[in-house]
């Protein structure tokens, strides 16, 4: 904890001198058992496959082609160091959340799992695990016709909530209206035999949960024992030592890979 007090200090200055580096604050990894699982194995069909409006994106800051240089490079280089990171554990499941809403965590998922997925020795799975405020489909302006909330309540075909956004290598599980009971439902057996399903189906896949921000309810920690580890997003001017401080105390007993800053002159910077 003070190690990730003093990479942001540091941050702070160097923000101030128009400087940046990369810190590292080496967590303990946190020994998870993994739930009991007596639900049927998960059947998959085919994939939807969604056409996207760059427009849309473009204004919506989803990162799909080359015209911002400066975003791109920021998200390859926060790229590379969470999968040396995971790969290092031999994991797969990273969940982002934030310490309050409005900190740019959805947004940081889906560029991120964009970038994992133009690393060509892997495959990314991003679900929204936002069960209150489910965001994903909005971004790429996507009307899934089910959510994950119809799998898990409803029985609904995991295949059938399940859309490429017409990025090689990306599927996203989306979510489609809020859900009641959205902790109770985050750690079900249910959902621990989803995110079994999901890490294990696949070596080389990588898979993220956008959840909702810590100090909101208490959805990312029901969810903590199912993830390998938390990446936390802090927006430049916003988020408050005290809020950072809160969000560190709850989520103590799990792995933070590290902190994701953003909204720092459009560009984000990463520390470890």
């Amino acid at each position: 904890m003070e190690r990730i007090k003093q990479a942001l200090e540091k941050a702070r200055i160097e923000r101030e001198t128009e400087s940046s580096s990369i810190g590292r604050t080496e967590t303990p990894p946190v020994a998870n058992s993994p739930p009991a699982f007596t639900e049927p194995a998960i059947q998959y069909s085919q994939t939807k496959v969604a056409t996207l409006d760059a427009a849309v994106l473009q204004v919506n800051r989803v990162l799909i082609d080359d015209r911002d240089r400066i975003g791109l490079s920021a998200y390859k280089m926060l790229r590379t160091q969470v999968l040396q990171r995971m790969t290092a554990r031999n994991w797969n499941t990273l969940a982002i959340t934030s310490p309050a809403p409005g900190d740019g965590k959805s947004l940081t998922a889906i560029n991120l799992a964009i970038s994992l997925a133009r690393e060509l020795h892997h495959t990314v799975l991003l679900v929204d695990m936002d069960l209150r405020n489910p965001s994903i489909h909005e971004y790429f302006k996507i009307k899934p016709e089910k959510g994950i909330g119809d799998y898990l309540m409803h029985q609904s075909p995991l295949g059938d909530v399940l859309v490429n956004p017409g990025i090689e290598r990306l599927v996203l599980l989306p979510g489609r209206l809020p859900v009641e009971n959205s902790s109770e439902i985050l750690a079900s057996p249910a959902m621990g035999n989803l995110v079994h399903e999901l890490k294990s189906r696949y070596p080389s896949r990588m898979v993220l949960f956008d959840l909702p921000p810590v100090l909101s309810a208490d959805d990312a920690l029901s969810f903590a024992p199912f993830v390998d580890a938390f990446l936390l997003v802090l927006r430049d001017g916003k988020t408050n030592r005290s809020e950072l401080e809160n969000a560190m105390d709850i989520l103590k007993e799990t792995t933070i890979l590290g902190t994701v800053l953003n909204g720092s002159d459009e560009k984000i910077s990463a520390y470890y």
